[in-house]
């Protein structure tokens, strides 16, 4: 401020300077140029007494080397120029200082010669005998005097502000001086102040006690943030949007073993894994990711999330949740379901070789329908068991499967065509909308998977009920989402629907015949093919499973 202060300063007292020096230079020179023409004016009378009284003798006794003098006839014949030859001189009648003075007994006039920068003063003047006597003085312009005085005007103009950046510089000081002096922490309490300034203190000082307010709400709000994620059992870090971490908590100090210095710095410094560090560039860039890390004998579930304000991203959000107990029962359970399927194929070959018993007349024949029909009732039941645990066992050994392109609207056309009939015996509508997706895909998982949400679907519907099977392209992947009006899935079970052999109501469950494998043969399809399923539901209203591939 006080370098703009300055600046105006010295440019309002160059430009006054500068008009002064013109405007003075103007006056100076209208001045000297009246005083030159009365001056021409006195020459003229004494030099027409002299022409009176002695003629040409009298002009050629004349020495003055600054005016000129010219005798002219009434006809505008030159009869004698004090610098010319006045027999080589051409005719002055038409001269307009000639012309007045024959007409009006004077004449003046002014011409101006751009080549020498000067103009000459004409003043004539009729004599008694009908001659015209003439004088003429030259001298500068305006522009010749501004020339020849540049030097002492540059000078002076030079001196001048010099003088005025001295004074500006301490007025400038000056105005600055209870500016430099105020006390923004207390506003009100500047006495020595420009008045002018009183309206802007208020505000500051509003302003002061509204931040000083949001200070203590941000702080208040900070310290509740710390108690809960202090007292956490999940691990939780806040990163900002180059990776810094913002915030962590010591569950997740504890899994990364880290120190709490390691706030502000990068989160690499603190986790080197190339795992956790694609995760977070997958949640920056995509809005979400999750990946599972082990530390020594325990397992954790890493979900990043991204945080955006106003628009923006503004970082990512770590959770690491101890998985470790709910991934030992999963293994306990794959074993179970690897052991149990071997233990089932004995009694399964032994109710098919009792079937054929008695199909060789070895049983009654009052009881052989009853008897084979629950026989082969139960072995069919068996042999889709044991296929489903199969299939899981497959899934958990992610053997690598062959990739082709497959169109995922026909094998959910072709499902929809499979179920017809068990739709039709529930009077449940089937139908399959959407456009043709290509896909680079495992044809035998797709199948699995709409086969089996089509199948829970027409299942757990209600009579007269409907299934849509929706399919949608996205971007390069897809979208399958199966919604049906059936009997729905309690909030607290919904996350369980998808382990195996878990049943929502188990004695509805036998009764559809299911094995209560279905939805986690569908969840680890989905898993293998790098997917993401989705279940939301509600009891008496329907269920929609939504898949993206």
């Amino acid at each position: 401020m006080k370098k703009k202060i300055f600046q105006s300063i010295m440019l309002v007292a160059g430009g006054v300077l500068l008009a002064s020096l013109v405007i003075i230079m103007g006056f100076l020179y209208d001045y000297f140029g009246s005083v030159e023409e009365r001056q021409l004016e006195n020459q003229m009378e004494l030099a027409a007494q002299g022409v009176e009284t002695g003629g040409k003798t009298y002009l050629e006794g004349l020495s003055a080397a600054r005016y000129r003098l010219t005798w002219v006839d009434a006809d505008g014949t030159v009869l004698y120029d004090t610098r010319a030859e006045a027999e080589t001189m051409e005719n002055h009648a038409g001269r307009q200082e000639i012309a007045e003075a024959l007409e009006n007994a004077e004449g003046k006039s002014q011409r101006y010669s751009t080549t020498l920068l000067e103009k000459t003063l004409y003043y004539a003047q009729r004599l008694p005998d009908g001659t015209v006597l003439r004088i003429s003085v030259s001298h500068a312009t305006a522009w010749l005097l501004a020339l020849g005085m540049l030097q002492p005007v540059l000078l002076v103009l030079l001196l001048a502000l010099i003088l005025a950046g001295v004074l500006a510089g301490q007025v400038s000081g000056r105005i600055m001086e209870p500016l430099n002096r105020l006390d923004l922490d207390k506003p009100l309490e500047n006495e020595e102040v420009y008045e002018e300034l009183a309206p802007l203190l208020g505000r500051i000082n509003r302003q002061r006690r509204q931040i000083e307010r949001q200070l203590r709400e941000l702080q208040r709000k900070n310290d509740e943030f710390t108690q809960i994620t202090r007292s956490m059992n999940e691990g939780l870090v806040l990163l900002n949007q180059k990776g810094v971490i913002v915030s962590i908590n010591p569950a997740a100090l504890r899994l990364f073993d880290g120190e709490e210095d390691c706030v502000g710095k990068d989160f690499l410094t603190l986790e080197r894994s190339s795992e956790v560090s694609e995760a977070i560039q997958t949640a920056l860039a995509e809005g979400r990711s999750e990946i599972l890390l082990k530390r020594g004998e325990r397992e954790y579930q890493l979900d990043v999330g991204r945080i955006e304000s106003g628009g923006a991203v503004v970082g990512a959000v770590l959770l690491a949740f101890d998985v470790t107990e709910r991934s030992f029962a999963e293994r306990g359970r794959r074993e179970f379901t690897a052991n149990v399927s071997h233990e089932l194929k004995t009694p399964l070959q032994s109710i098919l070789g009792s079937a054929e018993l008695m199909e060789n007349g070895l049983v009654k024949a009052e009881d052989m329908p009853r008897f084979v029909g629950h026989i082969r009732s139960e072995a069919e039941r068996l042999m889709t068991l044991i296929g489903d645990v199969i299939r899981l066992s497959q899934l958990d050994e992610s053997a690598p499967l062959p990739l082709e392109e497959v169109d995922l609207r026909e094998i959910a056309r072709e499902a929809a065509e499979t179920l017809q009939a068990a739709a039709e015996e529930k009077s449940v509508t089937l139908r399959v909308i959407g456009d043709a997706v290509p896909l680079q895909s495992v044809p035998g998982l797709l199948r699995e998977i709409v086969f089996n949400l089509c199948d829970n679907a027409i299942r757990y519907n209600t009579e007269g009920g409907s299934v849509e099977v929706r399919v949608e392209s996205r971007g390069r992947g897809a979208r399958l989402t199966v919604t049906d009006s059936g009997v729905g899935i309690p909030p607290e079970q919904q996350e369980r629907v998808f382990e195996r052999f878990y049943r929502v109501d188990k004695s509805r469950s036998s009764a559809t015949g299911g094995t209560g494998l279905g939805l986690s043969i569908v969840k680890h399809a989905v898993q293998y093919l790098g997917g993401r399923i989705e279940l939301r539901s509600q009891v008496g209203k329907g269920t929609t499973v939504e898949v993206e591939l």
